[in-house]
């Protein structure tokens, strides 16, 4: 049996990938309304409940999460008793967005520049250092765009500071990209490793929308330096499962953006996208498995389901598309599922994707990226 720190749509889609495998799952979450709910046995509580930690691991051979703000303290007292993959070294290195970056610079990783900021003088004193545009964001448990903002002068230090002041922060310097990419590599337990090809990625209000895979244009130069990074950072975290290192493009190098221990949104597609997909992998690997392959079939994409369900017979009368329902209620702003698309080549896919843009509402957006 699995134990998953977490019963997200993360967690629904490790499950749906390990019971083909013969596997179990037990989730620890404290929403009754958890996604992976229906998929095995969940054990209502606190991440860090001690006495749900130990429910979680009883009878479990190996314990996972499915989202990189569980607490390190509670991932460390399970790998006190049973394997926790990825290690809780990962967690630590990556819910700080100051950690993060220290890390990967270590590691000989680009990001863009950086400046810890605790004081609105800290603030100011960052942009002189780095100029702006730049990017105030929180340190800790920003997603989908959420806990940040853009300084494009010091003129907006004070407004900055009142809508994010009071608690650790980090200001990054404006990277000026060609697209956004990102690698989705995993690592087993005798430390082989397999990476999928580069994935190209559109936000649309820090919201991911869109990804490709692989990213249109492909570029092997590209590919290496990102394949390079990943097995780095796996070395160095002596990491098992699957890692995900997202990534501006800017010309013929990489700057990393940041990077999540976990199966991640941009690589859905796999699910029916490639030979053997993100979910499957993390499972093979945190079990001791064999990795599967990292092919992708033909040419794939994802598109998020936001706030509300688009007509399905429609959706559902394009070729090679796949609906996947995560069983959460509608919510203006909320991933409630996706749809992958498959398709024998990047034409073919890029007509189903301009199919499903109009059935879907997204030609509302006001850009587009094909």
């Amino acid at each position: 049996m699995i134990g998953i720190l977490g019963a997200g749509q993360l967690g629904r889609m490790l499950a749906l990938a390990g019971i083909p495998l013969g596997e179990q799952f037990r989730f620890l979450d404290p929403d009754t309304n958890a996604p992976a709910r229906q998929l095995g046995t969940q054990i209502q509580g606190a991440f860090d409940d001690d006495d749900s930690l130990q429910r979680l691991a009883a009878g479990c051979s190996v314990v996972t999460y499915e989202f990189e703000n569980v607490p390190v303290a509670a991932a460390e007292r399970l790998a006190a008793t049973i394997p926790v993959y990825p290690p809780p070294a990962a967690l630590r290195a990556s819910q700080d967005r100051v950690d993060e970056k220290t890390f990967l610079n270590k590691q000989g990783i680009r990001t863009a520049p950086w400046v810890a900021v605790n004081s609105q003088a800290d603030l100011v004193a960052a942009i002189a250092a780095i100029g702006a545009p730049g990017v105030l964001k929180t340190r800790r448990m920003g997603y989908d765009g959420k806990g940040q903002m853009v300084l494009r002068s010091v003129t907006e230090v004070e407004q900055a500071w009142k809508k994010l002041g009071g608690q650790p922060l980090i200001y990054e310097g404006f990277v000026s990209f060609d697209r956004e990419l990102s690698c989705i590599g995993v690592r087993d337990r005798m430390g082989n490793v397999a990476c999928y090809p580069l994935i190209e990625n559109w936000h649309h209000e820090g919201i991911l929308r869109l990804s490709i895979a692989p990213g249109p244009n492909w570029n092997d130069h590209l590919q290496q330096q990102a394949v390079a990074n990943a097995k780095q950072v796996m070395a160095t975290l002596d990491y098992v499962g699957v890692l995900t290192i997202e990534y501006f493009q800017c010309g013929k190098e990489l700057v990393c953006n940041e990077m999540a221990p976990r199966v991640h949104n941009s690589g859905h597609w796999s699910i029916e996208g490639a030979v053997c997909s993100q979910f499957e992998n993390h499972v093979r690997a945190i079990t001791g498995l064999p990795l599967g392959a990292t092919t992708v079939n033909g040419a794939a994409a994802m598109l998020n389901l936001i706030g509300d369900f688009p007509d399905l017979r429609r959706v559902l009368n394009t070729p090679g598309v796949h609906l996947h329902h995560y069983g959460k209620e509608p919510r203006p702003g909320r991933k409630i599922g996706h749809l992958t698309v498959v398709a024998p080549d990047h034409a073919t896919l890029t007509a189903r994707i301009t199919e499903l843009r109009q059935v879907t509402g997204l030609d509302k957006l006001p850009s587009w990226p094909m």
